[in-house]
Order: C-alpha cells, then sequence, then structure tokens
C-alpha cells in the first residue's frame, strides 16, 4: 500500500494475522490514494472486567487534505464485535463509505465554487527550486507550485506527465491552484 499506514494494538497482543487483515482492508483505500495523506488503525480489547463477551473496538482514521475522516467500531450492543475481525471490517466500511462523501462533496466544492479543471502536461521544472510550468490541451503555459499538488506529489512528478488542473489567473499570468497528476496503470510484476 503506497498509503501510509500506522497499525496500533492496544491492551492487547499484536497479532500478525490481524495486521495483515488490516493491511488487506487497508488497500482497499487505495482508490483515494491521492487524497489520502496517512491512515492509523487502533484496535483495542476491552478491559476484563466485563462479565459476558469480550467485545473489540477498531477506529480508522484517515487524514486527507481539507478534513479527515474518523471511524469507531464499538458497541455494548453488537455482539458481533466479540471477533475483533468483524470490528475492524465495519469501522473500514464506515471509513470508505465517509471517504467517499468526503470526496463526492469536494469534487462538488470544485465544480461550483472553483475554477473548470483542465488536461495538461508537465512542461519543466526550474531547477532548484519548487514550481514549474504545465502546458494544457491549448497551448496555455501555467505556472505551479509545489503547494498545489495534490496528495504531496511534486517530487514524483516527471516532465511530460499528465495532470488535471484548476487554473486562477495570477497576478503574473495563470496559474494551477490545484494540480492531480493523473496516475498511469502500473504493470504488475
Amino acid at each position: 500500500m503506497t498509503v501510509p499506514l500506522q497499525i496500533t494494538f492496544k491492551d492487547m497482543e499484536p497479532s500478525p494475522a490481524l495486521e495483515a487483515r488490516i493491511r488487506a482492508k487497508a488497500a482497499e483505500l487505495e482508490r483515494f490514494e491521492h487524497d489520502i495523506l496517512r491512515c492509523h488503525v487502533i484496535v483495542e480489547a476491552p478491559h476484563r472486567h466485563h462479565h459476558q463477551g469480550r467485545l473489540y473496538r477498531a477506529r480508522v482514521e484517515v487524514f486527507v487534505p481539507r478534513g479527515d475522516v474518523f471511524v469507531t467500531r464499538e458497541g455494548p450492543l453488537n455482539h458481533a464485535h466479540e471477533d475483533p475481525y468483524v470490528a475492524v471490517r465495519d469501522a473500514f466500511d464506515a471509513a470508505i463509505r465517509q471517504l467517499e462523501d468526503h470526496v463526492r462533496k469536494l469534487r462538488r466544492q470544485v465544480k461550483q465554487h472553483g475554477p473548470a479543471m483542465r488536461r495538461g502536461r508537465v512542461a519543466r521544472f526550474i531547477a532548484g527550486e519548487d514550481y514549474g510550468f504545465i502546458e494544457t490541451e491549448d497551448g496555455e503555459e501555467v505556472y505551479f507550485h509545489r503547494n498545489s499538488v495534490s496528495g504531496n506529489a511534486f517530487d514524483e512528478l516527471r516532465v511530460g506527465d499528465p495532470v488535471h488542473l484548476s487554473v486562477e489567473e495570477g497576478e503574473k499570468g495563470p496559474q494551477a491552484v490545484v494540480v492531480h497528476p493523473v496516475h498511469r496503470h502500473r504493470s504488475a510484476g
């Protein structure tokens, strides 16, 4: 998984099998990869003073630009959470739903309130600086800065890489306010 993942077990021994399940569930977040800065999963066992079955708590924290997603799955009434795998599954299912909502809201904001997305290619970088220029499909040259590249992916960009961008008129001409790298499908192997 390319999204930085941290796993914490509280009040219980770390479980390699449960950790593998968490990594598999976290891999499902890769479709939001360019929007996720990091992910932290906490699985907690209840204190032993409960008389009935132990109900596990799973918390998924997903850090994204312009808002974060925090989901905790626990419940004294949900006896399915006596199984930590079920608590983790439910927490990830809820996190994915919230991420989908978050992305939809951001896209609506960009469509309604921001400039339209355009296509272009990275034309050049300025050596030793945190900016460069993109050539749009219609031949316009647009300035962009490291901070405008989503997912902190500035260092991964190369000349010729395709991007989607939102352009506004700046003091010295057109500038990209948001740059989304277009991820090419990676070959397996």
